[in-house]
């Protein structure tokens, strides 16, 4: 028997799932804490071979982490509503989390501010094919005058981008050049800056963050986690052909994935000059049910969201103690619950891009959302997931969203969805399909 072992390295959890090379059936599962305070090779190792069964040859083992932070991405554009907002998203659907969103006329102040924010990798967008070059230059001067060796990912300007990748590569930055994201108004076109902030992603991040001393783990690991999970969840769609809801409840953060299908009325005259999103993601940093937990009850206070009286001090229990495990599943539902909730009203409600008072732009219609999957591992340990995510997500019409109106819920028992992204990106797409297939989704 044949085994590809595909390995998610999270925060606070590391899940293994070994599967059928050429079937896709799911041979065996497991997941330990993530050791992060000392190799976490270690328990990697430990989960897949608690996944693998006795007598498989493993003929790959294919990795995703978020550990460390994950990818910490900063955007910088022309302006908020254009150029920099189509960086965002495809920031966003590389598994990046976005640090810091810089766009218009920036001052020196600016890129020290940007520099605070620790990104792994500068998204450098601006102006259409043809179009306007002058902030595209003046930001890569900028940026190449600021001493910064942070690497740059080039998706701006195709006239201009020759001058600017020599600009910074002279400079000492690492440049990669992509096509650009909004080569013209309303046309979103992210894969080629998500597909080259992966590949640093693996080239610079990973190594960087010494998470192991071995080179194995720089060797295996072959995505972003949120990256992964998003194509598993294009690949359901694809399979299922519905419009489809990914809820991801994790230690550290909650991602909500939507796949939806194109509307050609929006995709029209009246389409936004950022082009529409149609697959996306988004991440909350303040809604983990265990390192960031507090956020949650802080997030629902400001949501108008009653909540026991006991949750705040939940909260703090679980911040100041990740690895904290209830006897009880259901002792999580409630945090869960209200981040599920909290997370998907912002994902409809669309992107503030270029700070706090910004209007909400880009939201999402989720009426028509047919399925709904939940994932995280607080999840998967609740017989009683399914239910509490149907009424905090399905029944919320209070949040000004239209939430899915007849959908069906499912929860990822399995750990599915990063697996089969795994499996598709990496040669294995006949595998991928049939272990998506093998489920109740």
């Amino acid at each position: 028997m044949a085994a590809v072992v595909c390995v998610d390295v999270g925060s606070t959890y590391t899940k293994a799932a070994a599967v059928d090379a050429d079937t896709g059936a799911l041979l065996g599962t497991a997941s330990r804490p993530t050791t992060i305070g000392t190799d976490v090779m270690e328990g990697l190792r430990a989960a897949a071979d608690e996944a693998t069964p006795k007598g498989a040859k493993v003929v790959d083992t294919l990795v995703c982490s978020s550990a460390g932070g994950g990818l910490r991405l900063a955007v910088i554009g022309n302006e908020p509503l254009v150029t920099a907002r189509a960086a965002y998203r495809a920031g966003l659907s590389a598994g990046a989390r976005i640090m810091d969103v810089r766009a218009g006329a920036l001052t020196a102040g600016d890129f020290v501010e940007l520099a605070g924010s620790r990104p792994d990798v500068i998204l450098l967008a601006g102006g259409t094919d043809g179009g306007d070059e002058t902030a595209l230059r003046a930001h890569a001067a900028a940026l190449a005058e600021s001493g910064s060796r942070t690497p740059v990912v080039l998706a701006g300007n195709a006239d201009a981008a020759d001058d600017v990748a020599a600009l910074l590569t002279g400079a000492g930055i690492d440049t990669t050049r992509v096509a650009n994201v909004l080569p013209r108004i309303g046309v979103l076109n992210p894969v080629p800056a998500r597909t080259a902030l992966r590949e640093v992603f693996l080239r610079h991040v990973i190594a960087g963050k010494h998470l192991s001393a071995s080179a194995d783990f720089t060797r295996m690991v072959k995505a972003a986690t949120p990256d992964a999970v998003l194509t598993g969840v294009e690949l359901l769609a694809e399979a299922t052909g519905a419009d489809l809801l990914a809820v991801d409840v994790g230690g550290a953060t909650t991602d909500v994935y939507s796949v939806l299908t194109p509307d050609a009325e929006r995709e029209g005259p009246r389409a936004e000059v950022a082009g529409t999103a149609w697959r996306s993601r988004t991440v909350e940093g303040d809604l983990g049910v265990r390192h960031t937990a507090v956020g949650i009850t802080e997030a629902a206070d400001e949501e108008d969201l009653a909540t026991s009286w006991g949750l705040p001090e939940a909260a703090r229990l679980r911040a100041a103690n990740p690895g904290f495990k209830p006897s009880d599943p259901a002792d999580d539902a409630e945090l869960s619950a209200l981040a599920a909730r909290i997370a998907v009203r912002r994902h409809a409600r669309g992107e503030r891009i270029g700070g706090p008072t910004e209007p909400l732009r880009g939201g999402k219609d989720l009426a028509a959302v047919s399925l709904v999957v939940g994932s995280g591992g607080v999840l998967r340990r609740d017989p009683e997931a399914a239910v509490w995510l149907r009424e905090a997500v399905g029944a919320d019409t209070s949040g000004g969203v239209r939430p899915p109106k007849d959908a069906r819920f499912v929860i990822d028992a399995d750990y599915r969805l990063a697996p089969a992204g795994l499996l598709a990106a990496n040669g294995h797409r006949g595998a991928a399909i049939g272990l998506l297939e093998s489920t109740s989704f």
